[in-house]
């Protein structure tokens, strides 16, 4: 970035994961500074501000946002809160980065998008995998026809949800979905990306069925594009083991690379091309970067310099519009 000017973010949501990943990457971003933080006890937003050296420590969403030292917010908070929390900073002329999933359900995420438009803020979804430089390579080949016609495109992600923190996983009306919302959401982004193409028709197998109450467990989705290649996402919370694994196949070759969500690491991909019997293998190791960094680094470029947003909230509507539809079991037709 070229800009001397800072934008000033108040974090709002400051959990473990605000505390364990999403500050020490915000403070490692070009022109960002981290003013503000949001708790819903008084008492923990002080100490959490005190322990790290945070100016300002609010109980309330809608005093953080009504500051003037705030410029913009990372919404960091359980699923259910990002569209209110999103209306309120866009209330006071905050612009917004949300975590994904964007919102409970479509008409949420229209809300968001409207009341930033409306509010002449910038709102961008924290869809991280797209900053990741082996995401971005794959992209490049499949643009490039080295694959030939993409014919299939799967993304499996798996971890023990026993392991995690946030106790309303499983509860439909805070978390909106379970892995679908949490995991597959990963997964249904980054095979749009790769593919830059959008879904047509959607079939999922949830099980258990989900409940007014309480989310899967695991998720089936199959997706059809509109360009024709047959999409898979696998996702789970039923797994001892985390994995996440990525599949392209093509006309003339397939891609396989693991690990493929995470930042601060050392990971890979496989392309064969070529035929059976005369195969040509080529591996090829990336270091990627912290990814909230990433994303946090070019949100605030584009609010600071006027760029485009990699993940703006018509993305992340286009995403909710599938686990809208695979949490309803599909949908056929056109994605609308």
């Amino acid at each position: 970035m070229t800009s001397s000017r800072r934008l000033r973010y108040g974090i709002i949501g400051f959990g473990e994961f605000a505390e364990r990943a999403v500050l020490p990457a915000m403070r490692a971003a070009d022109n960002v500074e981290v003013v503000a933080l949001q708790k819903r006890s008084a008492a923990e937003a002080a100490e959490k501000a005190r322990a790290h050296n945070i100016r300002l420590a609010f109980s309330s969403v809608e005093e953080l946002v009504a500051h003037p030292e705030v410029d913009a917010v990372f919404i960091v908070s359980a699923n259910a809160a990002h569209c209110p929390e999103t209306l309120a900073a866009a209330k006071e002329g905050k612009h917004v980065l949300v975590e994904k999933p964007m919102a409970l359900n479509v008409r949420e995420a229209g809300q968001m998008i409207e009341a930033c438009r409306n509010a002449g803020v910038r709102l961008m979804v924290g869809h991280l995998v797209r900053f990741s430089p082996m995401i971005r390579h794959i992209r490049d080949l499949v643009r490039s026809g080295a694959l030939g016609s993409i014919t299939h495109a799967r993304a499996d992600f798996v971890y023990d949800a026993r392991t995690s923190r946030r106790r309303w996983l499983h509860k439909r009306a805070i978390a909106g979905g379970g892995p679908v919302f949490d995991i597959g959401v990963h997964c249904l982004d980054t095979l749009r990306f790769l593919l830059d193409d959008e879904v047509a028709s959607v079939l999922s197998v949830l099980t258990p069925s989900p409940t007014p109450e309480a989310t899967e467990e695991s998720a089936l989705i199959g997706l059809r594009f509109s360009r024709g290649t047959i999409g898979a996402v696998f996702c789970s919370y039923a797994s001892s083991v985390r994995d996440k694994q990525l599949e392209i196949i093509g006309t003339q070759g397939l891609i396989k690379a693991g690990d493929f969500s995470s930042g601060g690491h050392d990971t890979g991909m496989t392309m064969t091309l070529g035929t059976d019997a005369h195969p040509e293998t080529i591996v090829k190791t990336f270091s990627i970067p912290n990814l909230v960094t990433a994303e946090v680094q070019h949100f605030t470029a584009a609010v600071l310099e006027g760029g485009e947003l990699e993940s703006p909230g018509e993305n992340g509507l286009a995403n909710q519009r599938v686990l809208d539809a695979a949490m309803a079991g599909g949908m056929q037709g056109g994605s609308e």
